[in-house]
């Protein structure tokens, strides 16, 4: 009876929460076809959300970005042929489910590819994320997230570890930036690690009596939110009115507009 109540709760939050945001306009957005044209399987995209919980995460994170989602490339999961669901993505109400570009028409977004990463790790990423497809979103994990970021929690220091309790625990709940980043940790690739360093030992390559070398830790894939790929030194930021071939010289120029009177770029399409 008690689980029953919290669930319906539950799915009441995220409904409102997903409810979009009056006036939301965004800074820049690329065309889809262009998008689609730049876009290869591990890519990452990044979302400036248009709705309630976009505001909460974009506040908690102090970024533009309050949404992530992978991109796996058509084909790998049936469905439209005009617009196939191409990325993999945690929804509030849905859960982890597939969704094509055209659900973020309008919005303002970034490609973040990983460096360096081979064929092998990039489809090992996207079948990890696959595999996810169907489970639960982790509403408790934006409330950890949220006590994780405070700088000074209200309550006494011997009592602080105690709240960073990291999600539900429970394997088959997800958030968006969570489930991309526990992918690419499955094969090793780094997003924002904590680095160390120790001094080398003999016997190493490295060994000298004043070397040191590096070590990466792994953060806990729960404490990753949207901004930390494109924060990551190991993630190319792709833009990709750059990449397509762009040149001022080819640009139309209106009349000059207030800020509150940006036309809205509806007539081009945007993504």
């Amino acid at each position: 009876m008690a689980n029953g109540l919290l669930r319906r709760l539950g799915g009441w939050i995220a409904h409102y929460l997903n409810g979009e945001v009056a006036g939301y306009r965004p800074a820049a957005s690329d065309d889809i076809d262009t998008l689609r044209s730049i876009l290869q399987p591990g890519d990452i995209l990044l979302i400036e959300g248009n709705r309630r919980i976009s505001t909460a995460i974009k506040y908690l994170t102090q970024s533009t970005w309050s949404h992530a989602a992978l991109y796996i490339g058509p084909g790998v999961v049936a469905g439209d042929a005009d617009d196939p669901p191409v990325l993999i993505e945690a929804d509030t109400e849905h859960g982890v489910i597939t969704s094509p570009l055209g659900k973020f028409a309008g919005l303002h977004t970034r490609i973040c590819r990983a460096v360096g990463l081979s064929l092998d790790d990039r489809q090992a990423v996207v079948d990890f994320a696959v595999a996810r497809i169907g489970l639960q979103y982790d509403l408790k994990n934006i409330f950890d997230l949220a006590r994780y970021l405070l700088p000074i929690p209200p309550v006494p220091t011997r009592f602080r570890r105690r709240l960073l309790s990291l999600g539900s625990g429970e394997p088959t709940r997800a958030i968006c930036s969570t489930l991309i980043a526990q992918a690419f940790q499955s094969v090793g690739y780094p997003v924002l690690p904590a680095v160390t360093r120790r001094p080398t030992l003999p016997g190493e390559p490295e060994y000298c009596e004043t070397c040191t070398i590096e070590v990466y830790h792994a953060r806990h894939h729960s404490l990753f939110t949207p901004r930390d790929f494109d924060l990551s030194p190991y993630f190319a930021v792709v833009k990709p009115t750059i990449t397509a071939g762009f040149d001022y010289r080819e640009l139309e120029w209106g009349a000059p507009c207030a800020v509150d009177e940006t036309p809205r770029p509806d007539v081009a399409g945007a993504a």
